[in-house]
C-alpha cells in the first residue's frame, strides 16, 4: 500500500455487565439507555425557553412521558413477540431483555401531546424541542447493542468491523 499499512480495527464488545449491586447485574446496555435519558432530558429543558416552553412544564411532560414511552416500549416488544411470553411475569419482566423504541416513541409521543393539553403549551413546539434531544439519547443508548453483541449486521471485512462469536460483521448500531 505504497507506502502505508492498512489499519484493521478488530473490536470486540466487553463484558455486558458493567457492575452488580446486591446479586442484581447493572448491564452497560441500562447504564447507556439511562444516561441517553437523562442528557436528552437535561438538553431539552435547556432549550424550551428559545421555543417558549417554560422548563418547569417541559420537566412535568419529561417526567411523565418517559415511563410511559418505557412501557410503551415493553408493550410493542412483547406484541410482536407475543410467542415468547407464557406468563405475566414474563410480560412484566424487562431485565430479561424487550424493548422495542418503535413502542416508546409512540407512547412517549402520544403522552407529551396529551401533556401539552394539560399544560397549555404547543404540541409542536415540545415535540421541536424535544426529538433531536431523543435522536442524541437513541444514539448513546445504540451503544448498548455493541456490549450485548446484538443487532449487528452480516459478516465484513470492512476495518471497523466488530467480532462477535469469532465472526468480524457490521456494527449496524453504529450506523
Amino acid at each position: 500500500m505504497s507506502g502505508r499499512q492498512a489499519i484493521i480495527m478488530n473490536f470486540t464488545p466487553p463484558d455486558p455487565v458493567e457492575f452488580t449491586v446486591f446479586g442484581l447485574d447493572i448491564r452497560w446496555y441500562a447504564i447507556l439507555i439511562c444516561a441517553g435519558i437523562l442528557l436528552a432530558g437535561f438538553l431539552a429543558v435547556r432549550r424550551a425557553p428559545s421555543h417558549g416552553i417554560s422548563p418547569d412544564d417541559l420537566l412535568d411532560i419529561i417526567l411523565v412521558s418517559v415511563p410511559v414511552g418505557i412501557v410503551g416500549a415493553r408493550l410493542w416488544y412483547v406484541l410482536f413477540n407475543w410467542e415468547y411470553y407464557h406468563s405475566f411475569f414474563d410480560v412484566i419482566n424487562i431485565r430479561a431483555g424487550g424493548l422495542a423504541i418503535h413502542g416508546g416513541l409512540i407512547f412517549g409521543a402520544a403522552t407529551a401531546v396529551l401533556m401539552c393539553r394539560k399544560k397549555r403549551c404547543s404540541p409542536l413546539d415540545v415535540l421541536d424541542v424535544a426529538f433531536p434531544c431523543i435522536a442524541l439519547a437513541q444514539a448513546i443508548g445504540r451503544w448498548g447493542n455493541f456490549f450485548n453483541q446484538e443487532a449487528h449486521g452480516t459478516p465484513t471485512d470492512l476495518p471497523w468491523a466488530i467480532t462477535i462469536d469469532g465472526v468480524k460483521v457490521h456494527p449496524t448500531f453504529l450506523y
